[in-house]
């Protein structure tokens, strides 16, 4: 057990100094070499974890956003709008607003990478909204016949576009829009 403690601490002294340093040089500057000298460990430590920069970097994302954003507490509304209001305050105050595009044009070229990324970022994040949605729908709050996918994108779309393309700012009230668009989309019909 001694040994697991010591590779969380690398672990987690990595992914803090790959952290630290995208929010000082940005994604198209960090290196590993940077991210080993920072984390005080030796560079092989981090490929053995890690084969690229850019595996790395989506395990920050992941650690940024929340790898389980979404709770189930029984009320939609509240847990949506949380889970949209801690995604936006990620992208916005945290360097997310300025990796998130980059890393999105690597994972087109790179398919193990776009695999990694669905895998840690993507899924965890939609099954956790996903349960509770399903629990609405077992509570009868919403359609049953709800489009699930479609449904699970357009909740988070437009806070993903703005932080992809920054042409307006990422607000609260982004969020609540959000929400509030998606919960018309899957009221029950009448």
């Amino acid at each position: 057990m001694a040994g697991r403690a010591r590779e969380d601490r690398i672990d987690a002294a990595v992914l803090t100094a790959a952290r630290e340093l995208l929010d000082e040089t940005g994604y198209a500057d960090l290196s590993i070499g940077q991210v080993a000298t920072r984390a005080g460990v030796h560079r092989p430590a981090i490929y053995r974890r890690w084969p690229s920069k850019r595996h790395l970097v989506v395990d920050v994302v992941a650690d940024l956003l929340g790898r389980h954003p979404t709770r189930d507490t029984g009320d939609l509304r509240a847990d949506l709008t949380v889970a949209m209001r801690n995604l936006v305050a990620a992208l916005r105050d945290t360097s997310l607003h300025r990796v998130l595009p980059a890393l999105v044009a690597d994972l087109a070229n790179e398919p193990a990478l776009r695999d990694h990324f669905l895998a840690t970022v993507f899924e965890p994040r939609r099954q956790t909204t996903a349960t509770a949605l399903q629990s609405a729908i077992n509570r009868g709050e919403i359609d049953p016949d709800l489009d699930m996918d479609f449904v699970l994108d357009a909740i988070a779309a437009p806070i993903y576009y703005r932080a992809l393309f920054g042409h307006l700012p990422l607000t609260d009230a982004l969020a609540d829009q959000s929400v509030a668009a998606a919960l018309r989309v899957v009221a029950p019909s009448r």
